[in-house]
């Protein structure tokens, strides 16, 4: 090796066989947390092997399909227009009402402020837009705010950790283009205000995206088996847009959200297109350009698999191991919940953070396999509630108690995680 140069993994002087790949990856993967076995109470979901089955198979046969030119993969055009039709039956969409589908929870919040910001321009000539939104509102809107040069005004939530609407509203002024609101939001799993914050949008004459990225699915199901789940979607007067990703609690391989819009001039904002280009028209619906078929053929796949009757049983599940823990968290000595769960999210604290470190607890889960996530603030842990879950929650309740001993015990001070890296 040269002076200088450092050593780095070169692709092989000889191909390797498939068997050799295969044994690499089980490898690799030793350490990755067990989530097919229901060891992971966040990124990912599952609904079982089936389930799971049919949703590789279908990104299989469809992985190498570009969906970038549905013209030339109309199977693709035909899966995705009826993925939007049976995602917007849940998001109470209309006649009017028009959608895309994106790659995920991010893009379609980022897709979202990229049309307000080109509607707002188009109409009103605002050039230094703004949203207001709760500090407990995703973290992609920060990214949004960056990528399309918009300012945020993020207002603190109300003690029981909804948004803030008579807050919001005073950060309101005349270069405002949208408020949010989550169903729910993500941190501590309740819904904001949306009637409410959806009227001061229409008072303002300013957009209402419903980020129901982790509800989207599930509140059209709990409602449905007899939860008192408040007015969250489309049918409110006020919202215009609103997101929903299906590789959530839809079960559906990774790389599949949709964006819905109150009708088609909303949407009309959000795609690009360019004629000024030697290769001829190149036009596209969100930040992607060519993207593989596989998770819009998955999502077709798991949705026409599991039918409406598959997600009541699967929500009733996850509901079931959602309210078992909250129950043993809200009658724990040393452990307390942020707030009750209004749909399969939920965080905690502990009673004591100086006797207690949460994340000494979060890191001896992962010792017995767990992977929970950390927040703060305030220190608290996260969980992630789906289906797989009701077969493992009294195993993962028993082994929480234990952990929260040794904690107490040994006086372990944990690491701080993060949602998502950059590496």
């Amino acid at each position: 090796m040269k002076p200088g140069q450092f050593e780095q993994h070169a692709i092989p002087a000889n191909g390797m066989s498939a068997q050799s790949i295969s044994t690499a990856f089980d490898q690799m993967s030793t350490q990755d947390v067990r989530w097919r076995d229901g060891k992971a109470f966040s990124l990912a979901y599952n609904a079982g092997p089936d389930v799971l089955a049919v949703a590789e198979e279908a990104y299989r046969r469809f992985s190498g399909a570009n969906a970038l030119n549905t013209a030339a993969f109309p199977s693709l055009r035909q899966m995705q227009g009826e993925v939007l039709e049976m995602a917007g039956v849940w998001l109470g969409s209309t006649t009017n009402s028009a959608g895309y589908f994106t790659s995920g929870g991010t893009e379609s919040i980022l897709m979202a402020v990229k049309a307000a910001r080109d509607q707002f321009r188009s109409d009103s000539s605002i050039t230094h837009p703004n949203i207001v939104l709760p500090t407990s509102a995703h973290a992609a809107f920060d990214k949004a705010a960056a990528y399309f040069s918009v300012e945020l005004r993020r207002v603190a939530v109300l003690p029981n950790w909804r948004a803030d609407v008579a807050g919001m509203a005073a950060a309101v002024d005349q270069n405002t283009i949208m408020i949010v609101g989550s169903a729910p939001q993500y941190p501590q799993g309740v819904i904001d205000d949306i009637p409410e914050l959806a009227a001061l949008a229409q008072r303002r004459g300013v957009n209402c995206h419903v980020d129901a990225c982790m509800g989207g699915v599930s509140l059209a199901y709990l409602g449905r088996l007899g939860y008192q789940i408040p007015p969250w979607n489309l049918q409110v007067d006020g919202v215009t847009s609103i997101s929903v990703d299906l590789h959530k609690f839809g079960y559906t391989s990774k790389g599949a959200s949709v964006i819905m819009y109150a009708n088609k001039r909303l949407r009309s904002f959000q795609g690009f297109f360019t004629d000024q280009w030697l290769g001829g028209i190149y036009a596209s619906s969100g930040m992607l350009g060519t993207k593989s078929g596989g998770a819009i053929a998955a999502a077709w796949a798991v949705m026409h698999f599991l039918g409406d009757d598959g997600y009541l049983r699967l929500t009733r599940s996850a509901r079931v191991a959602t309210e078992k823990l909250a129950q043993h968290i809200t009658t724990h000595p040393h452990l307390s919940l942020l707030a009750q769960p209004d749909a399969l999210l939920l965080s905690f604290v502990a009673n004591e953070p100086t006797r207690l470190n949460v994340y000494a607890v979060a890191d001896e889960m992962w010792k017995r396999g767990w992977y929970i996530d950390r927040q703060e603030p305030p220190q608290s842990l996260h969980c992630t509630v789906n289906a797989v879950h009701e077969t493992v929650i009294d195993d993962m309740l028993a082994d929480l108690d234990s952990c929260v001993s040794i904690a107490l015990d040994t006086g372990m001070s944990g690491d701080v995680g993060a949602y998502g890296t950059l590496s």
